[in-house]
């Protein structure tokens, strides 16, 4: 599916919102983001002076004003920019769509925001989107536009994709998405590169590090996070694609916490921006995937492999 302005032969454009964990714990998930979707032809613009989204479970917890007035203050700006915002993680997709939704229908809130952003000079008036990169790629690119870009397939990599529980929950806020309990979108987006997404025991679990959970029983969330990492290495999935940077941080030092343990885990963490850019031909190092914890040789030979048969053929 084309979205309109391709249609017309005009780029799309996006502000893009990179959150916190991206850009200063793995950013070669914004590299990778930037990279595919310029080859998708979509321009992404710098959000200048943006915060923190900043993260419902702490602020809301305490003062839901505040979180509503600092998480439009990230929208308006992109409203100024006359765009829709696009964020690569699905915490920040909540925290900012939970707060645009509430203000577009809650005119009491609106107006206490409004009061607060006014002293800074600025208006919350409700015309931009907040868009998840997965959400996006979904609605207004299509998994038959990108297969139309691939040119390595990713035959015979075992995709194991984790939603996450902000990009599909909650359910009344995430329309057009089909079934929260078993969405498939993801996986038809996996796919698409060439690889296979391959359902398993607790996909839809969460990673273990949400709620504030990660910093005050780290124990307890790894626990959770080897659970799932076990069913992964008993299956022998060659990666886990996620699409939140937040629980790609989970995971990826999650293995090497438990690994401290006396556990073996060596299994790949890729968000999907990266998987796709793989599949467009760009190596794992343009796609910053050796920034990660978590190192599998095996897996970047087989990618290796699979991108020079594509140039050979």
């Amino acid at each position: 599916m084309s979205t309109e302005t391709e249609k017309q032969g005009k780029p799309q454009s996006l502000s893009l919102f990179l959150g916190c964990v991206a850009p200063n714990r793995y950013p070669g998930i914004e590299l990778a983001s930037r990279k595919v979707m310029k080859d998708l032809g979509v321009d992404l613009h710098e959000l200048e002076g943006a915060s923190c989204c900043p993260a419902p479970g702490v602020f809301k917890s305490f003062d839901k004003t505040t979180w509503l007035t600092m998480a439009s203050r990230n929208v308006v700006l992109s409203e100024q920019m006359g765009m829709d915002l696009l964020t690569i993680c699905n915490g920040c997709y909540g925290s900012l769509g939970e707060a645009n939704l509430t203000l577009m229908h809650d005119p009491d809130y609106k107006a206490k925001v409004n009061e607060k952003l006014g002293e800074v000079g600025l208006e919350y008036k409700g015309n931009a989107k907040v868009r998840h990169i997965i959400e996006f790629l979904e609605k207004d690119v299509g998994p038959d536009t990108i297969k139309e870009k691939v040119t390595v397939p990713l035959d015979g990599i075992k995709v194991a994709v984790h939603y996450g529980c902000h990009l599909i929950r909650p359910s009344k806020e995430k329309e057009g998405l089909g079934s929260a309990e078993n969405p498939r979108f993801f996986d038809v987006l996996v796919d698409a590169t060439g690889a296979k997404s391959v359902d398993y025991e607790e996909k839809m679990m969460c990673c273990g590090a949400g709620g504030g959970a990660r910093s005050a029983f780290l124990e307890t969330t790894l626990k959770m996070t080897e659970k799932k990492l076990a069913i992964l290495q008993k299956d022998e999935f060659d990666c886990i694609v996620d699409a939140c940077p937040f629980c790609h941080l989970q995971f990826d030092s999650g293995q090497v916490q438990l690994n401290k343990e006396g556990k073996d885990y060596h299994i790949p963490v890729l968000h999907y921006s990266q998987l796709l850019g793989l599949a467009f031909g760009y190596t794992p190092q343009e796609l910053g995937i050796q920034m990660n914890m978590t190192t599998n040789s095996a897996f970047e030979e087989k990618v290796l492999a699979l991108q020079q048969k594509a140039k050979e053929a």
